[in-house]
């Protein structure tokens, strides 16, 4: 009798633990599906924004009417009909503080100033009088200089020299100065000269010097009377007279 109980017992585990038993497959999963699948990744690139594109910087994207300047790379190649060259790959070239490229068979080319349609039809040009029948040469931009251009200042300031002007930035005469280390101990705060080069009334003449009160703009506080740089000023603080 005791034993009977026994094996009863037995049978009743078993059945127990045959109903606990796990499915083949996870609900709501189709049949062979991998119940543990890889972690998604995260794309890198959603959708709605758009890949950097060449020339991108801080949100400045040149365009056909864009003027090369010092610090440009822009990516230069020649191509023809006849059998491939490995000279004629694409290349990065970097405008020079020159203004120059440096430019294959033909050498330094003034860029400064021109687009790269204009500047890739007077390589062209220069290179079917002595090394092509007939040449393509395609320039397009690869990445514009934060760099707008440079200002100078000199005399009575604590560093003389050029500043660089950034891609949309409002540098004043003031914030100039201060970049330029204050002004010295006998600077003439009062006649600040702005030599500003352009057209002017006379084609070829610079225009007449701006003169400033920068005691009054950066000491009282009339930043109003302050001006905004364009590149190639020239910014000069005078010595005062000196009596003993």
């Amino acid at each position: 009798m005791r034993r009977l109980l026994i094996l009863l017992a037995v049978s009743a585990a078993f059945t127990a633990a045959a109903q606990l038993q796990l499915p083949s497959t996870l609900p709501g999963m189709p049949a062979g599906a991998n119940p543990n699948p890889a972690p998604a990744v995260s794309n890198p690139n959603p959708a709605g924004r758009a890949p950097g594109a060449p020339g991108l910087m801080s949100g400045f994207v040149p365009d056909e009417s864009y003027k090369l300047r010092v610090g440009d790379t822009v990516s230069f190649q020649i191509t023809e009909d006849e059998v491939w060259d490995f000279q004629n790959e694409p290349k990065s070239l970097v405008v020079q503080d020159s203004g120059e490229l440096e430019v294959p068979y033909i050498g330094r080319v003034m860029a400064v100033g021109k687009t790269c349609k204009v500047l890739a039809e007077e390589i062209k040009a220069s290179l079917e009088k002595d090394y092509y029948k007939q040449a393509t040469v395609v320039i397009s931009m690869q990445v514009a200089s934060p760099v707008l251009g440079r200002v100078y200042v000199w005399g009575q300031v604590r560093n003389q020299g050029a500043l660089d002007v950034l891609v949309n930035e409002n540098l004043t005469v003031g914030q100039a100065i201060m970049r330029a280390g204050g002004f010295a101990d006998f600077a003439n705060q009062r006649k600040v000269k702005v030599i500003r080069s352009g057209t002017g009334t006379e084609a070829g003449k610079p225009e007449q010097p701006i003169t400033l009160d920068m005691e009054q703009i950066l000491n009282e506080g009339k930043t109003e009377k302050d001006i905004v740089l364009q590149p190639g000023d020239l910014i000069i603080v005078p010595s005062r007279l000196i009596n003993f």
